[in-house]
């Protein structure tokens, strides 16, 4: 039986912030000096307010993050410590949307004739081209970008210029 744990804005945080006055120190510099990324800061900002003792509504309203990040950044703090919780985890790599055949089939396609009425293939249209053939479930005009550059940057390698 699955039951659902539903919080009330009054109930006791799980995960509660409390800096030291170095790590309190730390964090005023970094959000004050603005050199860092702009996910740092924020994170910054997040821990700052919650050692305040700032609702996570308040929080999100003041840093422009969302609730479900603060309650993150809340639970790596207490877990994990203050370095971890200003940084960014690494992310999986994503395999290539497009490779081998079906990297062919798109260049074969933005080689082919233009469809009728147009004077030649943009992006898109081979986006939803690639789609309509079955060669993929979704691609974005982007990733037909990328592939057809790099495609053209390696026809020839044996010199750059």
């Amino acid at each position: 039986m699955c039951t659902e744990l539903h919080r009330s804005p009054r109930m006791a945080k799980r995960y509660k912030v409390e800096l030291t006055d170095q790590e309190r120190s730390d964090l005023l510099v970094l959000t004050r000096k603005g050199k860092a990324s702009a996910r740092r800061i924020k994170r910054a900002l997040v821990l700052l307010r919650a050692n305040e003792g700032a609702t996570d509504e308040r929080i999100v309203a003041g840093v422009g993050v969302g609730v479900a990040t603060v309650e993150r950044i809340r639970k790596r703090f207490v877990e994990e410590g203050l370095e971890e919780a200003l940084s960014e985890k690494p992310r999986p790599p994503m395999p290539p949307k497009l490779q081998g055949k079906t990297e062919a089939l798109l260049l074969a396609l933005a080689c082919s004739d233009v469809p009728v009425g147009r004077a030649r293939w943009s992006m898109q249209m081979l986006a939803d081209k690639m789609v309509d053939l079955g060669a993929v479930d979704a691609i974005s005009d982007e990733t037909v970008r990328r592939t057809l550059k790099k495609a053209r940057r390696s026809r020839g390698s044996a010199s750059s210029g």
